[in-house]
């Protein structure tokens, strides 16, 4: 295995302790009855044909057959397993769960104004005739409700992904739907309303970024915002595709689970590098686990993807001078060394389309503010919003690579500094800053995203990379060869009343985002290929041993997450960030 470093004196990191999953609790332990129980795994192998034949001669039927990262998911006993493992060079994963990504609490108001398009700057663009027309959008996640605001335009006519109708897709049950469906949790359509909610406030304005834009919902997480790898990672082969028959062009994941290997190992990782390599957008959430560092969560660990934080604008949306990065919003780098979130968007008590008779809105009724809006806080909210701008990005130039996509938007993005010109907050915590969609759509920017870097050889398992970060003997996050502009420090807290300014003239602040990933002859960097396994300790990594406690401090009602990363079994979820205190 080819594995390029990107550093100097960087160390080849080494992959991650995934924890051998825990032995059942019988309570008559006996060998044989233990052998006899089985356990969902995800097996993938270069040759899918002979799995399928290898698995059928053991009388089992998987549940999924993943194609896209030739693999199948299957309930196999222990001993079966080591049949299949005898016969056949496979890579076994326990078929985890994942969770969305959301929050919400706040005051009871009246039916709010559409904000986020002026926040944004995204009014320009629509005033310029640009409503994200021919590009679709899916999100994956708890599906969609049957509502005006996303199925129709802003027109009022039925909307289209590209010459076919839209719809809903289910992977859970996998079948496809272009009528008359709905949702259980709430979640999805409030996600999706963010990015293409073609309804208006009493003011005329839109609520959603690209209303003209095509919408799909691929289903993979139930009522309670959880869903497993198989059914996620099917959604996303679902996605891949169908993607030339609906024009589909950004896929929304607004949702995370824990680290539990190199972002190349797992299994969910892989399809997502898969979409992207075929020209999907992938936009992900950071993850709703505080500004501790190291909590971005999976898939946002990809680093070809676009993960987004979220700001605030404390309750002020046209007061630029409080705003401020969301508490619950998580921060880098990831433990391969890679600076994450990319950019952050609004993400604090944001309003969307939700039943009434969906599950979130029955829980927390006090957050209905008017008609069929509530409000929910969440990076789940601020990747919707990346989504959207995306859509309108592609609409204006349909040419756009993902990897063109992503830069354009991170070479405009505004960073949040103090008075004196230095950053507010650690590229870790805000990336390149907060999203502009205007200087996104009128970019002429290329080659500032993910160059140097093969994702089609990286999710084939032929070539992986490591990032710029590392950590100082007092464990301070920082960019190897860079200021301390760029530092986390980490006992460093999040300043709620901190007066800040969206600045995106800032000179280092575009340095950063060319020079830490891809310039590397600019800062004595160097490309290392080592036929090896990983095995040396890179300064992340035996961080992550030595002071462990940082994944399980962050945000105390999302505690568990982190603490099963350490020692996790079949039962445990990855999912959407289903709630978090509005801000």
């Amino acid at each position: 295995m080819l594995i390029a470093s990107k550093k100097k004196i960087f160390t080849t990191l080494s992959l991650l302790t995934v924890i051998s999953i825990s032995s059942w609790l019988l309570a008559k332990p006996d060998f044989t009855d233990a052998q006899k129980q089985t356990q969902s795994y995800i097996i993938s192998a270069q040759q899918y044909d002979l799995l399928k034949e290898k698995v059928a001669a053991l009388n089992v039927t998987p549940s999924h057959e993943l194609k896209i990262i030739n693999a199948l998911a299957v309930e196999l006993t222990t001993e079966q397993l080591a049949q299949l493992q005898q016969q056949l060079d496979v890579k076994v994963t326990t078929n985890h769960t994942v969770e969305l990504s959301a929050k919400g609490r706040a005051k009871r108001k009246s039916r709010p104004p559409a904000v986020i398009n002026d926040l944004i700057a995204a009014t320009p663009v629509q005033q310029q005739g640009n409503y994200g027309a021919g590009v679709t959008v899916a999100f994956l996640d708890t599906g969609l409700e049957y509502v005006s605001g996303l199925i129709e335009d802003k027109d009022g006519w039925q909307r289209f992904c590209g010459f076919d109708f839209c719809g809903a897709y289910d992977a859970i049950t996998d079948k496809f739907t272009t009528y008359n469906y709905s949702e259980e949790s709430g979640h999805g359509t409030h996600v999706a309303s963010i990015a293409v909610n073609s309804e208006r406030d009493a003011n005329g304005k839109l609520y959603g970024i690209a209303p003209d834009a095509g919408l799909l919902g691929i289903k993979a997480f139930d009522v309670e915002g959880k869903a497993t790898y198989a059914d996620v990672i099917r959604g996303i082969g679902w996605a891949v595709a169908e993607k030339d028959r609906f024009n589909l062009r950004v896929l929304n994941m607004s949702f995370s689970g824990p680290v539990r290997s190199s972002y190349w190992e797992d299994p969910l990782n892989q399809a997502v590098m898969k979409a992207w390599s075929e020209g999907i957008v992938v936009v992900a959430s950071s993850g709703n686990l505080g500004s501790t560092p190291m909590t971005v969560g999976v898939p946002g660990n990809v680093p070809y993807i676009i993960t987004v934080g979220a700001m605030t604008d404390n309750y002020t949306p046209y007061d630029l001078s409080d705003d401020r990065l969301a508490d619950f919003s998580s921060a880098g780098p990831t433990v391969e060394g890679f600076v994450k979130p990319d950019l952050i968007a609004p993400g604090g008590h944001i309003a969307g389309l939700m039943s009434n008779q969906a599950q979130i809105a029955r829980d927390y009724p006090e957050y209905k503010i008017g008609g069929r809006y509530f409000e929910m806080s969440g990076t789940s909210q601020a990747t919707a919003v990346v989504s959207g701008v995306a859509a309108l990005m592609l609409a204006e130039n349909p040419a756009l690579t993902p990897d063109d996509v992503k830069c354009r938007l991170m070479s405009t993005a505004q960073a949040a500094v103090n008075s004196d010109g230095s950053l507010a907050y650690s590229v870790f915590q805000q990336g390149a800053g907060l999203i502009q969609a205007l200087d996104a759509v009128n970019s002429t920017a290329s080659g500032c995203a993910n160059q140097g870097m093969d994702v089609a050889l990286d999710a084939a398992g032929m070539q992986h990379y490591q990032g710029p970060a590392s950590v100082d003997a007092d464990k301070n996050f920082t960019i190897e060869g860079q200021a301390n502009d760029y530092a986390q420090f980490t006992d460093e807290a999040v300043i709620a009343d901190k007066q800040v300014n969206w600045q995106g003239d800032v000179a280092t602040d575009i340095v950063i985002w060319k020079t830490s990933l891809v310039e590397m002859a600019d800062n004595n960097y160097s490309m290392l290929g080592i036929n090896m396994p990983v095995q040396d300790k890179s300064p992340l990594q035996s961080f992550f041993e030595t002071d462990i406690v940082i994944w399980k401090t962050s945000v105390e009602t999302d505690i568990v997450i982190w603490k099963t990363s350490l020692d996790f079994d079949a039962s445990e979820t990855i999912s959407v960030n289903n709630w978090v205190e509005q801000q």
